[in-house]
Parts: C-alpha cells; structure tokens; sequence
C-alpha cells in the first residue's frame, strides 16, 4: 500500500508540475494589450481580408494563436510579414505603439491612402514598395534611429522628399524609385554614413547631386529623373552606378578659378616614365607618335594656355595703368605751373592706390565669373548700391516678372484708393488690372518699414520668395525696383481672408461649414508645414495669423507674406509687438524674450485653428475679462466635452461631427503648449489632420449614409462625410 500511494503522489505531483509548466506557457503567450489593439485596428483598416487566417478586429491574441505572418518574442509582436497577399485599405493609425516590432513588410499588396503619420519607432527593417500609398514621407522617419533597411518603391509617393534622415546612421539601402517624388535632395541624404545602395530612380526629382558624393556607395540608380549641374567625379568609384536620363553637363566639371596657384610639377625625369594607366613604361618613348609625345603636346598646350593668360592680364593691367594715367593727366593739366615736387609723389602714391585697387577689382570680377554656375529660366539682376553706382552686389538668381513702376501705375489707376485691397505692416495691397486682362496683387513697401540694410538686400529676399511653390501658398510673380520704389508683385486671390470670413461676415452664403473649416486647416497646415520641413533653409513666417490666410472661390486656403519676414530680421521684439502680440497671436517665447522659431510658428497655427472652432479673435476687449484672450479661456476646456461643445462657433448651429470635433480640439492642445519644445512638427499636425480626415471617409464608406451633420449632442462620426481632399 505505501508503495501504491508513493506512485500516486509521484504521479499526482507530475500531473501538477505539466500543469504549472502549461499555465506559464499560456501566461507567458498572451500578447501585450497595445501590441493587440494595434494589430486589431490595422485588420480593421486592411477591410478585414480573409486572407490573414487567425486575426481578429479585437480581443484577439496574435501571439498565442499565431496569426498569418506574426512573429514574437514572448508577449511582444517583432515583425510582422505579410508580403504578396492582395491586401488592401489602409495601415491603421496605432502602428506607433508596437514599439518592439523589427520587421515590417507589406509589400506587393494593394494597401493606398497617405502612410501613416507615426510608424513603429524601433523598425530596422520596412518594406511598403509596390503597393498604391501616398503623400510624403511622414516626419516619424528622422526618429527611426536603428533603421537598417528603407524601402519604399513602386507607389504614388510625391511632393519633395522630406529632410528627415539626419539620425539614420545604420540605414544601408534606401529605396525610393519609381515614385513621384519632386525637387532637390535633402541635405540630410549626406548624413547616411552607412549607405551602401540607393535607388532613385524613375521619379521627378531636380537639382545637383553633389550631396551623394561623399557617400561610400556600391550601387547607385538616379537614372530617369530631371538631375542637372556636373556628375561629380566621386561616383567613378562606385561599383554600380546608373545615371541615364537625366540633365547632366556634358562638360567636364568646371576648373578652379585663374587666380589660384598652379599645383607644383613634378620632376621632368618622372614625367618622361610616366604613361596612361594601360600602357607598358618599356613602350613609351620609342616612337615620334607615342603616348609619351602626345602628352608632351597636351603639356605644352596647357603651359601655352597659361603664358596666354599671364601676357592677356598684364595687357590689361597695363592699359588700366595707362587709363588711369591720362586720366590724372588731364584732371591736373590746368595746375601744371602750381605742382610742387611733394604733390607729384602724392599724386605718384594715388595713382599707384588707384592702380591695385583696379587690379583688385579685376581680379575678384575675374574669380566671381569663373564660379557662376549656369541657371536655367531665371532673370539674372546686377544690383549697383550708392550714389556714383561705384560698388556693386552679387548678381542674384529671381524666377519672377520685373515690371516697371510705369505698368503698376496704369494698372492701379496710379495706385488710386479705389484699388485698396488691404494694408499690412510693411506696406498697402492694391488690386491690378492689366491690359491683358490679367489681374494680380501689388503689395507697395513702405520704406519706412524696412531697414537700411534690408533695403540693400531686398533683392535677395526677392530672389528667395520667387522660388516657394506649393498650391497653398500665395505666388509671388513679379517685382519693381525703379526709382527707389519697391513692389511685390502677387498672384490675385479674390475672396477675402479666413479672418474677414470669420469675424466680419454677415453673408449667410459665406459662413463656413465644419467641413471647410477643417479643410482650411489641413491646407494651411501643408503650407507651413512646406516652410518648415521642405525648404532649405527652413522658411519661419513669423506673421502668421488668419489675416494671412486668403481664400478661393472654393474656399481653399492660401497662405500670404511667405518670406516677408526676412525683410525685417533685427527688429524681431518691434514686429511681435506691431504685428503679432496685438492680435493675440504670439507664442509665449517670442512675447516674453523675442525669440522666434518654427515652433512659433506652430503656436500661431494653433491660435488659428482656435478661431476656427470658435468664431473668436484671439484678442477681444469686448468681452468679459477672463474671456479676452482666446488662448487662456479656451486651453482648458479643449479636454473637457461638455465644455468643448459650448465652445463651438454659434454660426455653425451646431452642425459639426462630435468626435471630429474633439479630435480637432487635441489637436489645438498639442499646438498650443507654452513649452515650444512640446509642440509638434507641422509635419505631424498635418498628419493628424489628415487623420481626422480618413477616419471620417472609412466611416462614410463604411455607413453608406447620406450627407449629413451630427448635433453637438450627438455621437455619429457619418456627419463628416462631405469632406473630399
């Protein structure tokens, strides 16, 4: 019996242990919450394919239950492989919390809309090529500091590539092509140290391509794209290199200038061993036509090439002498008799000033001509400063229309008070019509308005301007420079600013509905975001405010005085005082210390979106005082739902989608933080934005509703339907 009962004990503990050991796998094999929900939402996102065996929009357990092309590590999903599976929809908006996934590859399915704003933070390796996805590089890449592998090819990607691989020290291969990706590369392409590939070919891409050449590359496609300016020589190096298809110079790079001495020649008996790489030393020399002559011949060229020069600039220093000469000569030739021996060396020592400042003068004419570099469509501008025209400025590259004071004249009635459109704190608007029919916008600089140093570059502040293009944004056509006038020529936006529309409008046709409210939003927010994150260097607008914003006749947004502000870069403190802290629009560090940067200008942005969701100026004495500054009585309601829901705009009799709403209001919060190191990125409002957006179209298509809005007391999502971008 005792050894019955010891079996059965034995067996009962071995039981229990088999149990134990079970219990902790399962325990052990349950996913993590956020990785869960995070798969969940992009099921839900991809239109729940068959396909994918195992998933579930909820509740689910990836790990455990091994979903099709789930990999893990205990609870935490790590990669995720769901290459060639007909996929479609989009990725979901939660892909940011899988913060342990790895591998992520979605290629080759069907997958559109706009890549998702975040993207798992911790990827080395992220295959989306060949699928139907939009827009541009979200801003999160410039944080995926352990991203070895980048490929993004075969899609619908465009808009210029973003600036945002400056961190990305380990990626490897990048892949790019056959998008529709525009502009210059990114400065940041040069910080990829550990690039080996890069393909970029079959997009619209522009510009030189000399941020790739220090680059330790073994293969390299740019072919097919629209690259100019000279192939530099470091790509000889490597490996694989595809370039067809592109703009490039035909002529060799251009040489150093004329002025900078020769390199030292070698010794004349090292010259005579000396072959092309392919040819034998025991060849050379054995004939009157071998290699060894004709590089003879090609040294005594070079060497007759420079004697030309040598005798060509003494010539014409010798005829400045000689001008400069008769010149005196004749000057002084009435007070020959009063000359005394000292006056002569003075005049001796003048001439001599004269002389090398001449030379001088030639010499940097000489070295600025030989590093022009060609420009295509431009105007080229000699600006001459003083009063003898004696000095004079670089020449400057402007895309733009110059036109004479006379035209601007007749085409405003002499800027007559009739063709007033506005008034802004450098200078009046006025409407222009044009002979053709044309009608444009003159902005007339007051020159009070600028400083003197400004004056002196206004050209260049010109140049800049003429070259920021992006359908959200206002263009700049044109300019006049005559007789100490200085106009911006624009292009005419004829229905008012989003800050008349707002505050001023008593037109019911002209109250803005949720839906264009939102979409003035999401378009200005791309214009800044282009300022920001697309141009080099960064565009900081610095008056950014809803007088800034004009509207379409659809209703479109475009943004005004882009670029104007670096007209006035020393008087930082007086224009947030003058233009921007007496509208309430000025973010805590510029009020506090002058301080200004583009998370001001993300501050701003937010005080605009705050007059959209409430029909409120950012400052208005006319209401109690807790109640005066837009910012301070709104920031803590945005959190709360009943609060928010009496916030809203009273013109849109409460005809707005709830939930959009209170996504718009986060979004506010974010901008609005007095800490400007907390503010997002315009890239990342834009992305949130666009969020906002897609949710509402999945859910459209999803209700098959027709048009309609959502009281503030109501909970449907299918109110924001009518929204189309």
């Amino acid at each position: 019996m005792d050894r019955s009962a010891a079996a059965l004990m034995a067996m009962f503990d071995l039981v229990v242990l088999l149990l134990l050991r079970g219990a902790v796998v399962v325990v052990e094999s349950v996913t993590d919450a956020s990785d869960a929900r995070a798969l969940g939402v992009m099921y839900t996102s991809l239109n729940s394919p068959p396909q994918l065996s195992g998933w579930a929009p909820s509740g689910g357990d990836p790990c455990g239950n091994s979903w099709k092309g789930i990999s893990c590590s205990g609870s935490a999903v790590t990669a995720i492989q769901l290459s060639g599976l007909g996929l479609n929809g989009s990725l979901g908006y939660l892909l940011s919390d899988l913060l342990s996934l790895k591998t992520l590859d979605l290629s080759d399915n069907n997958i559109n809309e706009n890549l998702p704003y975040q993207l798992p933070p911790n990827l080395t390796y992220l295959n989306l090529a060949g699928n139907n996805l939009s827009g541009n590089l979200p801003y999160s890449v410039s944080s995926m500091v352990s991203l070895n592998y980048l490929n993004l090819s075969g899609n619908l990607l465009s808009q210029q590539i973003g600036d945002v691989f400056r961190n990305l020290q380990d990626l490897s291969e990048l892949d790019l092509s056959f998008n529709k990706f525009t502009g210059d590369l990114p400065n940041s392409f040069g910080s990829l140290s550990s690039l080996s590939s890069l393909y970029l070919q079959n997009n619209q891409l522009t510009g030189p391509v000399n941020v790739l050449a220090n680059l330790s590359l073994t293969n390299l496609d740019i072919s097919n794209n629209q690259f100019n300016g000279w192939i530099p020589q470091e790509f000889s190096s490597i490996q694989n290199l595809e370039i067809g298809g592109n703009s490039f110079s035909n002529a060799p790079a251009p040489p150093p200038p004329p002025y900078m001495p020769p390199p030292s020649r070698p010794h004349r008996a090292r010259n005579n061993t000396r072959g092309p790489p392919d040819t034998p030393p025991s060849s050379q020399g054995k004939s009157k036509s071998s290699p060894s002559d004709n590089a003879s011949d090609k040294k005594s060229l070079n060497i007759g090439s420079l004697i030309g020069i040598v005798i060509g600039s003494v010539v014409a220093a010798l005829c400045i002498m000689l001008a400069v000469v008769v010149c005196i000569r004749k000057v002084h030739k009435s007070k020959d008799d009063h000359v005394n021996n000292g006056n002569d060396s003075g005049r001796s020592t003048a001439i001599a000033t004269v002389i090398e400042k001449e030379m001088q003068e030639q010499r940097l004419k000489t070295s600025s001509m030989t590093s022009l570099k060609p420009i295509t469509e431009t105007v080229i501008i000699e600006k001459i400063h003083g009063k003898n025209g004696a000095s004079k400025r670089p020449k400057v590259p402007i895309t733009a229309t110059s036109y004479t004071v006379a035209s601007l004249q007749v085409a405003t009635n002499s800027f007559s008070q009739d063709y007033l459109v506005g008034e802004g704190s450098l200078g009046r608007v006025y409407r222009a019509e044009f002979p053709n029919g044309k009608v444009l916008a003159i902005k007339k600089v007051d020159s009070a308005a600028v400083s003197l140093q400004e004056e002196d570059n206004f050209l260049e502040a010109v140049s800049n301007m003429s070259r920021l293009r992006h359908p959200n944004i206002v263009t700049l056509s044109g300019y006049c420079v005559e007789h100490g006038q200085r106009l911006l020529v624009y292009e005419y936006i004829g229905n008012g600013t989003l800050h008349e529309m707002l505050h001023f409008s008593d037109d019911s046709g002209k109250m803005l509905s949720w839906n264009t409210r939102v979409r003035v939003a999401l378009g200005t927010a791309r214009a800044v975001e282009y300022l920001h994150e697309v141009c080099l260097p960064s565009v900081v607008h610095r008056n950014f405010k809803s007088a800034n914003i004009l509207l379409d006749e659809e209703l479109n947004p475009h943004l005004s005085d882009c670029g104007l502000a670096a007209l006035t870069p020393n008087t930082e403190r007086q224009v947030s005082t003058e233009v921007v802290g007496s509208f309430g629009y000025s973010a805590p560090e510029f009020a506090m210390s002058g301080v200004y940067t583009i998370k001001s200008d993300v501050y701003s942005f937010g005080v605009v979106m705050l007059e959209l969701l409430t029909g409120r100026k950012p400052l208005d004495s006319s209401r109690v005082r807790s109640e005066q500054s837009l910012v301070r009585w709104a920031t803590p309601q945005l959190h709360d739902i009943d609060a928010l829901s009496k916030m809203v705009d009273p013109a849109l009799n409460g005809m707005y989608p709830a939930k959009s709403l209170s996504r718009f209001a986060d979004i506010i919060a974010l901008c609005v933080q007095p800490e400007p190191e907390f503010r997002p990125p315009m890239s990342e409002v834009v992305q949130q934005l666009v969020r906002l957006v897609q949710r509402a179209s999945v859910i459209r298509r999803c209700s098959g509703d027709e048009l309609g809005y959502s009281y503030r007391v109501a909970e449907q999502d299918s109110a924001i339907a009518d929204i189309s971008f």
